[in-house]
């Protein structure tokens, strides 16, 4: 797997902290940091996630991706999921995650039980953004069970 990521800077200026990333597969991902108000100059334009949202964002993916599979291979009737993360991070720097939540909303005729199967397999087994985000941050995990 690779990426490349380059600075995209502030139209011909060199201010600005927009970034863009390349992956391996082809597709692009804006980013950009806060803005400065102190310092313009080191501050983004905020026309984008920040990188850590992206970090976040892509775990929530990657755990949510698992759980759909997990239910879809144990022939479950899932018909929606979304997983909301909530999280917290040090004061210090580097500002790693220090606490990170996972609410999932399971939608389909689904017992319980799959479900929290689900999301423990992908917690615990498959999920490699929150098994590198678990060396820093406390996980905790939680979700709701919506028929139809």
């Amino acid at each position: 797997m690779e990426c490349t990521v380059s600075w995209t800077r502030a139209s011909g200026t060199r201010s600005g902290m927009g970034f863009v990333a390349e992956t391996g597969s082809g597709h692009v991902i804006a980013m950009d940091g806060a803005p400065d108000e102190a310092r313009p100059e080191n501050g983004g334009r905020n026309v984008a996630p920040r990188p850590m949202e992206t970090v976040l964002a892509g775990t929530g993916a990657c755990t949510a991706y698992d759980v759909v599979l997990i239910l879809k291979r144990g022939r479950h009737d899932v018909r929606g999921c979304s997983v909301k993360l909530t999280s917290e991070r040090a004061a210090t720097d580097p500002k790693v995650f220090t606490k990170i939540h996972m609410h999932f909303t399971v939608r389909g005729n689904l017992p319980k039980e799959a479900v929290e199967r689900a999301i423990d397999m992908s917690h615990h087994k498959y999920c490699s953004a929150s098994a590198m985000l678990a060396k820093t941050a406390e996980m905790t995990t939680s979700f709701e069970l919506l028929e139809g």
